[in-house]
């Protein structure tokens, strides 16, 4: 008798297990996808070993939907990709300019997270730096410095940029610090690191259906200013958006979560904006 209890108890685990990990699975695939910010390109909205959940219900469902098995490797082109190709989405909704999205790239498949800039139709353009949409430069206004200790940041070890200078380690990382108005009032945070390439574009336009994405570490981030041959995006098809991305769950500063003396506390449950 003690040994068939025993036995119950054990499949009764196994079950109870299984039906977890069923949940989760559902779970990840309709509501929510954890992300992990790996680099710099959205300082300082988003820093490196910030840990979010996207939204997947914020624009409908597409192929870009689906999740990767753990420890299989499939990922959602073998589970979805008979959904690949039309640019549709199931229950679609437009996103916002402005929106934090995360979004797989057209080429490599590889998940980015960017914000939104460019809506179909939209004619984008750079000049010295201050961002022009639709041939009208938006609102910047000067917001300080920001600053950050140098040195390699998260588990790739990526070293920061800055616009003082090369800087050793341990030393002080500045940025210049603007305070960016889109044109349906969105304002948030971008900063800039010296005069470049990418601070002076020709215009583009934004084809139907598609997006256009910029980092808010605009020295720092290979996005749409740049095709995806050359190492960028490109425009990204409305199909490729897997969600948006209202708030940070957990942060570590860190380059392993067990060292816990690394959390950043104060960016526990921050909305992003």
């Amino acid at each position: 008798m003690a040994t068939e209890k025993k036995s119950g108890g054990i499949v009764e685990t196994i079950k109870t297990i299984v039906y977890a990990l069923l949940i989760a699975g559902v779970f990840r695939t309709i509501f929510f996808q954890p992300f992990w910010i790996p680099s710099g390109s959205m300082k300082e909205t988003l820093l490196i070993g910030d840990f979010l959940f996207v939204n997947k219900m914020a624009y409908g469902y597409s192929y870009a939907s689906c999740p990767s098995i753990p420890f299989t490797g499939i990922g959602p082109d073998k589970l979805c990709g008979f959904l690949d190709g039309d640019n549709t989405r199931i229950l679609g909704r437009m996103p916002e300019r402005g929106d934090v999205v995360v979004f797989r790239h057209p080429v490599n498949g590889t998940d980015y997270i960017k914000r939104l800039i460019g809506l179909p139709g939209d004619r984008i353009q750079v000049r010295d730096g201050v961002l022009h949409i639709n041939g009208q430069p938006v609102k910047v206004e000067p917001a300080g410095v920001f600053e950050e200790i140098a040195g390699p940041q998260g588990p790739q070890g990526l070293r920061p940029r800055c616009a003082n200078g090369p800087v050793g380690d341990g030393a002080v990382c500045k940025k210049e610090r603007f305070i960016e108005t889109l044109p349906n009032g969105v304002r948030h945070t971008i900063l800039n690191i010296g005069d470049q390439r990418s601070d002076h574009t020709g215009v583009y336009t934004v084809p139907e259906g598609h997006f256009f994405f910029m980092g808010d570490n605009r020295d720092n981030s290979a996005d749409s200013r740049l095709p995806q041959t050359a190492g960028g995006v490109g425009f990204v098809p409305f199909e490729n958006l897997i969600g948006r991305a209202d708030r940070i769950m957990f942060s570590s500063a860190g380059r392993s979560l067990l060292f816990f003396w690394t959390w950043r506390a104060d960016r526990f449950f921050k909305g992003i904006q």
